[in-house]
């Protein structure tokens, strides 16, 4: 169903609770329709995610998280059997490790699904409804988390641009990207609540033109000075000193504190480095794999030829049965980043140490 309310006004990632569905906004489809689809088989939601219907590692987070709830529902169980645990969990864990195959290099689907999996665990026993009860209220948990996290992020993350600055931004890490705020634009909507006037430069970001798509349709309905422009192009505005900050999100931190984020990220962060504009990466908590030990380690997503030769065309654009590499997602080594803006502080380099802090204080 279509629904003309302002895009910052509609849930990115809800519960019914009435229905116990998963509700998203189809974000393939924006800027130019904006439909709410309602989930609740196990086929529909791994495509969801699959496909980017639902993306944002910190939106993917929350919408794992309610998906299991979701699917957990509807697993038939015998309330009077002995084993009716076993029969649900043994249910559960297949579900839950089908929708982690989903997508491999964003952390969070894998957090919160575990994180929903020790929830679990530690009610063996109990009686399923009792379960089920527990999950609800962790996957909206999860949300709220998701919401400070956000707001965090932002606070910590204005204190390292004054008015008036110029900021750039890759991909969609965005309210889209997460349920209020995001983590990369953050800094921007608190900015803009405070009267800051940030000019923000959003990257289209190749193949999938979330930048251009997500980004600047998001903030344009925010009211904020937004101007989109080609990947190839960040290079020029940082050399015209229009760019003060670049504010870009990521999908893994490793303990080395290399960044996983959306191709062209390491690009961007290069320039960065040579026009001596300061590269902040808008890191959740939940985002930083400290059992990963560099950005060698993480596995790349590689995506499908078309969404570069033909998706955004009326025909093909490019020679029939060439080859393509399409990688999701880049590696920004730790060397180019100038810090790590987390809900619980910003860390510098030596990453190594900083970010074990940063963790250490978020389980306090």
């Amino acid at each position: 169903m279509a629904d003309e309310k302002n895009i910052l006004d509609i849930e990115t990632v809800d519960l019914d609770l009435k229905t116990d569905e998963l509700v998203i906004i189809d974000q393939t489809l924006l800027p130019n329709k904006t439909e709410i689809i309602r989930l609740s088989k196990a086929e529909d939601i791994w495509e969801a995610i699959n496909l980017l219907k639902v993306r944002g590692a910190p939106a993917i987070g929350v919408a794992a998280a309610i998906s299991m709830y979701v699917l957990a529902v509807r697993i038939n169980v015998d309330e009077n059997a002995s084993d009716e645990y076993e029969v649900f969990y043994k249910e559960f864990a297949r579900l839950r490790d089908y929708i982690d195959s989903s997508r491999p290099t964003a952390v969070n689907l894998h957090w919160a699904l575990n994180r929903m999996d020790k929830l679990v665990k530690s009610m063996e026993g109990e009686p399923v409804t009792k379960i089920l009860d527990a999950m609800k209220q962790e996957a909206l948990d999860i949300k709220a988390e998701d919401i400070w996290v956000c707001k965090q992020i932002g606070e910590n993350g204005l204190s390292l641009v004054k008015p008036h600055d110029g900021i750039l931004t890759h991909c969609n890490a965005g309210k889209l990207a997460v349920c209020k705020y995001g983590t990369a634009t953050a800094p921007i909507y608190l900015g803009h609540e405070r009267g800051y006037e940030f000019k923000v430069f959003a990257d289209e970001t190749r193949p999938l033109l979330q930048g251009a798509r997500l980004t600047a349709y998001e903030l344009q309905s925010a009211g904020v000075d937004v101007t989109l422009i080609c990947d190839n192009m960040s290079g020029l505005v940082m050399r015209n000193g229009w760019v003060n900050a670049v504010f870009v999100g990521c999908d893994r931190v490793a303990a080395n504190g290399d960044v996983a984020n959306k191709i062209g990220t390491s690009m961007v962060a290069a320039l960065a480095k040579r026009y001596n504009v300061p590269f902040y990466v808008c890191a959740p908590t939940s985002t930083i794999d400290m059992d990963t030990a560099c950005g060698n380690d993480i596995k790349i997503e590689q995506r499908p030829s078309t969404e570069v030769t033909e998706m955004w065309y009326n025909e093909p654009m490019a020679p029939k049965g060439v080859k393509v590499y399409n990688p999701a997602f880049d590696i920004t080594d730790n060397e180019l980043i100038t810090a790590i803006v987390t809900e619980y502080g910003i860390a510098r380099a030596p990453y190594d140490v900083s970010l074990k802090q940063i963790m250490d204080k978020k389980t306090k």
